[in-house]
């Protein structure tokens, strides 16, 4: 069955969010019964086709794939710092000597950025940010790793989060009894 006006309207304003609710506010729907129009288009077989054709059609016009999502959240999960900056400890001559006549030296640490010509995609994909100080100092920002994985694990079905709730939807109460010895 064709979908009316109002029913494509929502398709092409789901797309934009993926939020039934506000779709539902953009194609026309009154905003009262927004969340359960929204919900219930949702369900309407002809536009639940209707939305999964055009997530299929952006995906090949778009070449964005579930695969390539996973593949570049992995890049940043994954991601190394050490593919990104070499650090090492050195010294060097301070240009005075104790009163041996043994020249003074000082402990310092060197951090030296790879080349963008040098590291790979995988590791500059791990990259958030680059930048330098007035003072030359340079800052690295990679992206938030923790956040990728957990992205990559609720994709994957193994990042469940599990809130226990009481009957009433409450947090649970749990009642235990303890043996006591009698007191004498």
């Amino acid at each position: 069955m064709a979908l009316n006006s109002q029913q494509q309207r929502f398709v092409e304003e789901y797309l934009v969010d993926l939020n039934a609710t506000q779709a539902a506010i953009r194609a026309g729907y009154s905003e009262d019964t927004a969340k359960q129009q929204g919900s219930r288009l949702l369900t309407n077989v002809d536009v639940g086709k209707a939305v999964a054709d055009a997530i299929a059609e952006r995906s090949v016009r778009t070449r964005v794939t579930a695969d390539r999502v996973l593949t570049e959240l992995a890049r940043i999960g994954f991601g190394d710092i050490r593919s990104v900056v070499a650090w090492r400890a050195n010294t060097a001559e301070t240009g005075k000597e104790d009163e041996d006549g043994v020249p003074e030296t000082r402990a310092f640490n060197e951090v030296e950025l790879i080349g963008s010509d040098i590291i790979d995609h995988d590791a500059a994909a791990a990259i958030a940010e680059i930048s330098q100080g007035k003072d030359g100092a340079l800052k690295v920002k990679m992206h938030n790793k923790v956040a990728a994985l957990q992205e990559m694990g609720r994709h994957l079905g193994i990042a469940q989060k599990v809130e226990p709730v009481g009957p009433d939807g409450a947090p649970p109460v749990f009642t235990f009894k303890l043996d006591r010895p009698a007191q004498s």
